[in-house]
């Protein structure tokens, strides 16, 4: 038991450690100028202290009207000095550490970029990140409290060694010997027994504190439920999406019982309601009143000294300041400590996280870039699971890709279509069996060379709020002419012509307030344009035309050779129609190629899926 104690505390100290040089080697001057501010911030007031007991020690003394002089410019000028100083590092300070959520969310960005595709389709990645985001938006736990904690930390260090520096003669100026009622002040036990006192009362204080706080930490899975929840229904008037929906079927009700739920975990009857009028309330309050009654000895120590003639009226300023400093430095450490210690649980959470290793081969290969995009891509015995089931999605896929050819890709829902897609772009690497590309597996390849052979329209594309070019070209720079000569081949040639400033007119009104909201077939015809633009050797199209209307459609279909050009072209498609401009058709059911053939000759298999699925559809049209 004891060792899993001193195995815990190690960890503590060695996970906030971790967070210290992570956040020093990711932003230095911000951690740098903290540092120097906490510093700075805890030293600095008993320059003022010292100098203050110094003036009214002269002043219930000797009176000296020269040393006065001479001691209070000392002070003016110190004083000018040190708000000179702390308004400039406060500033510096201020300026590093603004917008320290994006700061924080940056560390969540970078990982998921740099992650395995793998990784970060896994469902388990997205409910480990989302429960470090509960804990950090919604008790500030994890980097924001790792922050504040050596903030903290420095602080209650540096106020701790400055108030024992102006302490310290507290305990050892003695009482004269004619002070016979107060001669015991000098006695050793009796100081070391104040002292071991003052530390004692000092040190409950925090643990109280600490005790009061640990509820939050332990009910950490319930306050984050309550912050979801919040968050939803809190907030699902302010859905424009869901608009229509909430209004149709008065989802208002359902939202208006949970907000109205006094038993909800922040309402009035909820946990932390009772918690807060039970033990975090009570080990509040006994936090309170030991600090009162650590004030109470101090003030009680100092003045039986000074009355007993031990040093006069200015140094019990000095004293009663700096030994309240001293009180407060500790408090605060012990504290610090043990959030620090609280803390670490968040942190391993937000580790976790940043530790997902990446296990994709990236390969060494130049992919050689060939004008004449004699690219040939072969599937060899090909098998893939998810690392977390034991079935699998796709079975001994095999299947050639012919240079140039046009490949429709059909079957029904969870047949396994989209998986083969990803395992051909090398988002996922397959179980069993092999990719090939011109005879060489693609694992041996650059991963971003390879990459860069596909172009893909994604069932579920995304368009940023940018401007209409840099959507199309995937950058700032690009080349207009090529642009426009995609979005016209991909049939956006008339809504181009309604845009209100050309290649620079916004998408959305996310960021500038003139952007134009577009339908989701437009979105769709620029998605496709962005897959022009990139010129890849194959291109990729999932439910090409699935936000498009019916004529729409056909403009797309009739000018099907004019798009994909030269390309090798693989469609994705629930619209049975889309598979007579291509050369052959792939059937894909319960994982396995099933069919493999034209469209003309798998019709004449009135037993086979293709025949099946082609007749659901065409009944509709006849």
């Amino acid at each position: 038991m004891k060792n899993k104690k001193v195995e815990k505390k190690n960890n503590s100290i060695a996970i906030n450690a971790r967070t210290l040089k992570l956040l020093y080697k990711k932003y230095p001057q911000m951690i740098v100028s903290t540092i120097i501010n906490s510093i700075w911030t805890a030293l600095t007031p008993y320059v003022g202290i010292y100098l203050s007991a110094l003036i009214i020690e002269e002043l219930a003394g000797a009176r000296n009207i020269d040393r006065l002089k001479i001691l209070v410019l000392i002070t003016v000028v110190s004083l000018a000095v040190i708000a000179l100083i702390t308004a400039l590092i406060k500033k510096w300070n201020e300026t590093q550490t603004s917008n320290l959520y994006f700061k924080f969310e940056n560390f969540y960005t970078e990982k998921l970029f740099q992650m395995d595709f793998v990784s970060l389709d896994d469902i388990k990645t997205h409910e480990l990140l989302s429960t470090v985001r509960q804990n950090q938006n919604g008790g500030g736990w994890g980097l924001y409290r790792a922050f504040e904690n050596y903030k903290a930390l420095f602080s209650s260090v540096f106020t701790l060694l400055g108030g024992l520096a102006l302490t310290i003669t507290l305990f050892s100026t003695k009482v004269p010997e004619t002070s016979n009622d107060f001669i015991f002040l000098n006695h050793p036990l009796f100081i070391i027994g104040v002292i071991i006192l003052m530390i004692l009362v000092t040190l409950l204080a925090p643990y109280f504190s600490y005790k009061g706080d640990s509820y939050y930490a332990k009910n950490a899975n319930l306050h984050n439920l309550g912050n979801r929840m919040f968050s939803f229904f809190g907030w699902l008037g302010h859905n424009k999406e869901l608009a229509t929906d909430v209004r149709m079927y008065r989802q208002d009700l359902i939202c208006d019982k949970y907000n109205r739920n006094k038993t909800d975990t922040f309402a009035s009857n909820g946990l932390f309601a009772k918690l807060s009028v039970g033990p975090i309330g009570l080990y509040s309050a006994l936090s309170a009143v030991i600090s009162a009654i650590f004030i109470g000895l101090v003030y009680l120590f100092v003045c039986l000294k000074s009355w007993a003639g031990a040093f006069g009226v200015g140094m019990i300023m000095q004293y009663i300041s700096s030994i309240t400093k001293v009180s407060s430095g500790l408090n605060q450490f012990v504290g610090t400590i043990g959030e620090m210690k609280t803390n670490s649980s968040f942190l391993s959470l937000f580790f976790e996280f940043l530790d997902i290793p990446n296990t994709m081969y990236q390969g060494s290969l130049t992919v050689e870039k060939r004008l004449d995009r004699e690219y040939e891509i072969e599937f060899k015995n090909v098998s893939f699971k998810y690392q977390t089931s034991n079935d699998y999605v796709l079975k001994d896929i095999n299947i050639k890709f012919k240079v140039g050819s046009k490949l429709a890709i059909v079957g029904m829902n969870g047949s396994g279509k989209t998986t083969f897609i990803k395992l051909l772009c090398r988002l996922y690497d397959p179980t069993e069996g092999e990719i090939l590309l011109n005879g060489i597996n693609i694992k041996k390849y650059n991963y971003l060379d390879y990459l860069m052979i596909f172009s893909i329209v994604f069932q579920d594309f995304k368009l940023l709020a940018l401007k209409l070019g840099e959507n199309v070209a995937s950058g700032t720079k690009y080349d207009s002419n090529e642009v426009i000569d995609c979005l016209v081949r991909a049939g956006y040639d008339e809504g181009f012509r309604k845009m209100n400033n050309d290649l620079d007119t916004y998408l959305y009104k996310n960021i500038n307030e003139k952007g134009i909201n577009i339908s989701g077939g437009e979105a769709q015809k620029i998605a496709i344009a962005r897959a022009l633009y990139k010129n890849s050797p194959f291109i990729i199209l999932d439910e090409p035309t699935a936000s498009l209307d019916p004529i729409a459609e056909a403009e797309i279909y009739s000018k099907f050779n004019e798009i994909v050009d030269d390309r090798t072209a693989i469609y994705i498609s629930h619209r049975l129609s889309s598979c007579i401009f291509c050369d052959e058709v792939v059937v894909f059911d319960n994982g396995c190629i099933v069919q493999h053939d034209t469209h003309k000759n798998l019709l004449k298999d009135e037993k086979g899926k293709y025949f099946e699925l082609w007749n659901a559809q065409a009944q509709y049209y006849k």
